[in-house]
């Protein structure tokens, strides 16, 4: 399997392009003109929105990412599209029209609350879609995986749809649409379709309202669009699959700021899960991680992997040591420190607590059962190293827990290079393994008469 930090997929992304203005403002009064507030401005952004934030999804998983859709010949168009081409996604499927003029969406937002929302839309796009689709073909091959992001202002039309999804399954790529309306025969024959659950009420005409309605709906979607898969996004109940059988996934969200471009990150999320080679259960789960970051966020945002794992997030099928090594080069500051731990106490938990607090991830360094035989006697240790691994791993400050056989965990350090290494006590005016490395070693005094031997030596009666 390919996993998610060592493959970059080139994925196309199909939609409806917009800008997303954000103006701020503060509001101490009424206006003697109308009853209606007066805005001092303080700060304006713009950015990505419709299929554009869908692109910028999955540039920040780390996929190559090109647009396909339609901007105006206007000041809005030439922002959107250097605010594209500055972050290096590909624009030559973006078509520039005179008769068109940029989809941008302002909300106005006073003491944090959005209080009004200003759209600039196009509903009809004047062109030759026949020319767009023959331009898609030569290059579909290129591509793992394409999402159509619909937000039915033109640029996904039924037949230029039906095209694409024809020409996609031709190549055996995924394709997976984020549909709007409630007329689905357009996206006939994708791979997926992941409406959330009004959408899919309306177009299935079932009130989902139990499992059973759910399940009736997220089939009939499936069914009668021939499709791969249906999955139905659930907000706060997490989303459900429709494969061979319905599997619901719980949320992970525990904050919810913003909504907006949830399901953005969604269908980016299970393209590039798909695209790195993930079966359909992994890449929703993957995709519900990203959400409940997202949802976190004020606006339009986005969910680097690092912030996906740091949410609890399962990334078991993933070699730890690859995720440390990746959480480090997006800025995470690491911290080693290593031990037995075999019956844990009060003066481990102290220790590791304090050893987190010098950075952002924790990583323990775990001696097998082999090697604490070698250090400790035959009898230890008293915990097998299943047992002492599970432990570690539910302390809400330890990040990693990886094993080694060797006597001293000098490999591991040399392999990992944390930014800081903890050692206990003990360790004064010694030299402690891997300084020859890792410069910054800190020392951390144990806690007065808490130790395994102890304990070992209570309960023998010593």
């Amino acid at each position: 399997m390919n996993d998610l930090f060592n493959y970059k997929p080139n994925i196309l992304v199909v939609g409806d392009l917009m800008l997303d203005s954000y103006i701020y403002s503060e509001c101490s009064r009424i206006s003697p003109e109308a009853p209606v507030p007066v805005l001092n401005i303080k700060d304006e952004n713009n950015r990505l929105g419709g299929a554009c934030n869908v692109a910028n999804n999955l540039l920040a998983f780390g996929a190559n990412v090109s647009l396909c859709g339609f901007i105006g010949d206007d000041y809005d168009g030439k922002i959107l599209l250097s605010m594209l081409q500055n972050i290096h996604i590909d624009t030559k499927f973006i078509k520039i029209l005179s008769n068109y003029h940029t989809i941008k969406k302002t909300r106005l937002i006073a003491q944090n609350q959005q209080i009004m929302r200003v759209d600039k839309e196009c509903d009809k796009v004047y062109f030759d879609f026949s020319t767009l689709l023959d331009d898609i073909a030569l290059s579909i091959q290129n591509f793992d995986s394409v999402i159509l992001s619909d937000y039915a202002k033109g640029a996904l039309p039924t037949q230029f749809t039906q095209d694409l999804i024809t020409l996609t399954n031709k190549y055996n790529k995924p394709i997976l649409c984020d549909p709007k309306g409630i007329d689905y025969s357009k996206y006939k024959n994708a791979t997926i379709i992941t409406p959330n659950k009004k959408e899919a009420q309306s177009a299935t005409n079932i009130k989902i309202d139990s499992n059973t309605s759910l399940f009736e709906a997220g089939f009939r979607l499936k069914n009668e669009l021939n499709l791969k898969y249906s999955i139905i996004t659930l907000s706060e109940d997490g989303m459900a699959i429709f494969g061979d059988d319905m599997i619901k996934i719980p949320t992970l969200a525990k904050e919810v700021f913003d909504v907006t471009g949830a399901g953005d990150s969604v269908i980016a999320a299970l393209a590039f899960g798909l695209s790195c080679g993930l079966d359909i259960n992994e890449s929703a789960k993957f995709a519900n991680a990203a959400a409940a970051v997202v949802v976190g966020k004020v606006g339009s945002a986005t969910a680097k992997l690092c912030e996906i794992i740091n949410y609890n997030y399962d990334l078991s099928y993933i070699d730890d040591k690859l995720l440390i090594k990746n959480l480090k080069k997006d800025g995470k500051k690491i911290v080693f420190t290593n031990g037995c731990f075999d019956i844990l106490h009060r003066g481990h938990i102290t220790y590791l607590k304090e050893a987190k607090s010098f950075g952002d991830i924790l990583v323990v360094g775990l001696n097998s059962d082999n090697s604490v035989h070698k250090l400790k006697g035959d009898n230890r240790p008293i915990n097998n190293q299943d047992d002492r691994l599970f432990m570690l791993k539910n302390l809400s400050c330890v990040d990693f827990v990886i094993l080694f056989d060797e006597d001293t965990p000098y490999n591991l350090i040399n392999e990992i290079r944390p930014d800081i290494l903890v050692k206990g006590g003990d360790y004064k005016d010694k030299e402690v393994v891997g300084s020859d490395i890792i410069k910054d070693v800190r020392i951390v005094d144990f806690v007065a008469n808490k130790s395994t031997t102890n304990i070992i030596n209570k309960i023998k009666g010593i």
